[in-house]
């Protein structure tokens, strides 16, 4: 998540601002890698980005599950 703040300009404090969070809140979720789903999307739409997720078969393959943008 860090990485990704910094790749868009803001920090993590802002982030969990923008996603109607506090900072402590969201920076204990982040240590306890407890962010929902729900919360990823919100993420991905306060910065902008696309959130996919997929199952990865034995084999390689991925069956996508979800794909969210703006």
């Amino acid at each position: 998540m860090k990485e990704l703040c910094k790749e868009k300009g803001i920090s993590v404090s802002e982030l969990a601002q923008r996603i109607g969070q506090t900072p402590q809140n969201f920076s204990k979720k982040l240590k306890r890698e407890t962010v929902s789903t729900e919360e990823l999307i919100q993420i991905a739409e306060v910065l902008d980005i696309v959130l996919e997720q997929s199952y990865i078969l034995e084999n390689g393959e991925k069956l996508k599950i979800m794909s969210e943008s703006q």
